[in-house]
């Protein structure tokens, strides 16, 4: 049976009003799946007679920035869409009321992200009391919820496998304790600028869900190193972690990780400074399936750490930007170590030179995509080498940095025939560079 999918976001400046939406419940009476985004004129009633139509098709919904769509609409859903699975609200003008009814009528719900700020505790415990099917959760920006939803979720929806908890400042440990003893097939935890979750609730998650694989900490200040040692001895199956600006995370937790998580693949770090050359030494030695590493402004991370991940590992994906203790013989150990790596950042890297360039030319043929923007002491030399033996290149951001000149720019586009994106300053690129280059590059011209 054909699926048939609408998505009115795509008609952003298009008037898609009720009499359309009406139209589409009576004609369409397969439709699957809807997306309604900035739909400004369409009200309930539109949605009322749609749900009407097809709702016992409906398997997925969105409603975004639609102003004059309220509960009611949900009313709607929940009386006449018994198949919905997925249903995804970005709106202020809905309430407690219209979340009640689609948990109450909607028993195969398992995907839910809700970013509605006049939503409180009273729709997530109906979530958590009815959704017993529930997998997916995401829930964001909201200053009403309180420990007292998850406690329900956790109670009820032993099914969850995927929770995202983005800026719920009231949201405290006890909380995700809740979701740690009530939900352990969780998969895939985000916490995200959530200032009352500490230590003790990532803990939790530690000893309760063994199942979990991919786990991302953005701006989390108060979570420290023993949360993650926990994860390290329970989360064995754990293949990606994500930090962000976590100050009080630091080495002996990487460390931990590396030892009890030893089927790693992704490892993405931004901005926490505690983190140094042994905790990145330690995945090395211990995570040899890892894939991508991304260690942008780990001011404390050096050659060091990168010489034992080049040993340990074979990257795909590296990212050091910013990682001013990082050289030649950091990335040379790369080149020698990864011969599969396909993306490359080594954006503000001062003691970078040629030398390296050398040996990525040599050792990763199949680098697609160079970030080598503000590194001082590459020049058209090291350029030239490393553009001779990677035949693959589609794209070399190489903006500010001053010992490649116009010479340089020609050799990337002339000797690289799958190049699709320069970025360069624009006075660096020749007339004859532009015509031999035509359209199929795309500039990012920047004037000094």
């Amino acid at each position: 049976m054909l699926k048939l999918v609408l998505n009115f976001g795509f008609c952003k400046g298009c008037y898609v009003g009720d009499q359309g939406l009406a139209a589409v419940g009576k004609v369409c009476n397969q439709l699957e799946d809807l997306n309604l985004r900035f739909c400004e004129g369409l009200t309930d009633t539109g949605l009322v007679d749609l749900a009407h139509g097809c709702g016992k098709s409906l398997k997925s919904l969105g409603i975004a920035a639609c102003v004059k769509i309220t509960d009611v609409s949900l009313e709607a859903v929940g009386s006449h869409c018994k198949s919905l699975e997925t249903l995804s609200l970005d709106s202020e003008f809905i309430h407690n009321k219209g979340v009640h009814a689609v948990a109450q009528g909607c028993p195969l719900l398992r995907v839910l992200k809700l970013q509605c700020i006049n939503v409180t505790d009273e729709a997530l415990v109906a979530v958590g009391n009815r959704c017993l099917s529930l997998e997916l959760l995401a829930l964001y920006s909201f200053q009403q919820f309180t420990d007292k939803g998850l406690h329900a979720v956790g109670k009820g929806c032993k099914k969850l496998k995927n929770l995202t908890l983005s800026d719920c400042y009231f949201l405290s440990d006890m909380g995700l304790e809740a979701i740690a003893t009530g939900c352990k097939e969780l998969t895939h935890l985000e916490i995200n600028g959530c200032h009352n979750i500490g230590t003790m609730g990532l803990e939790s998650i530690g000893k309760f869900c063994r199942n979990l694989t991919e786990l991302a900490l953005l701006y989390c200040q108060r979570i420290g190193n023993l949360a993650l040692l926990e994860v390290g001895r329970g989360c064995k199956s754990l293949q990606a972690l994500h930090l962000v600006d976590c100050s009080s995370i630091g080495d002996d937790a990487i460390c931990s990780i590396a030892e009890g998580c030893q089927n790693l693949k992704k490892l993405h770090i931004r901005r926490c400074y505690k983190i140094g050359n042994n905790g990145i030494v330690a995945v090395g030695e211990h995570c040899n399936s890892l894939t991508e590493l991304s260690l942008r402004f780990c001011d404390r991370v050096g050659d060091e750490a990168l010489i034992s991940i080049g040993q340990g590992c074979s990257l795909q994906h590296l990212n050091v930007s910013g990682c001013h203790q990082i050289g030649d013989a950091g990335i040379m150990a790369i080149a020698k170590g990864c011969p599969e790596l396909n993306y490359l950042d080594v954006s503000v890297l001062q003691n970078l030179g040629d030398q390296a360039m050398v040996e990525l030319g040599k050792g990763c043929p199949l680098l697609k995509d160079v970030v080598l923007s503000h590194c001082r002491q590459i020049t058209d030399v090291g350029l030239s080498h490393l553009v001779k033996n990677c035949r693959m290149l589609e794209s070399c951001h190489m903006v500010y940095c001053p010992g490649i000149t116009a010479a340089g720019v020609a050799t990337v586009v002339s000797g690289c025939a799958n190049i699709k994106k320069v970025m360069v300053e624009k006075w660096k690129v020749s007339e004859r560079t532009k015509r031999r280059a035509g359209t199929v590059i795309s500039y990012l011209c920047v004037d000094l």
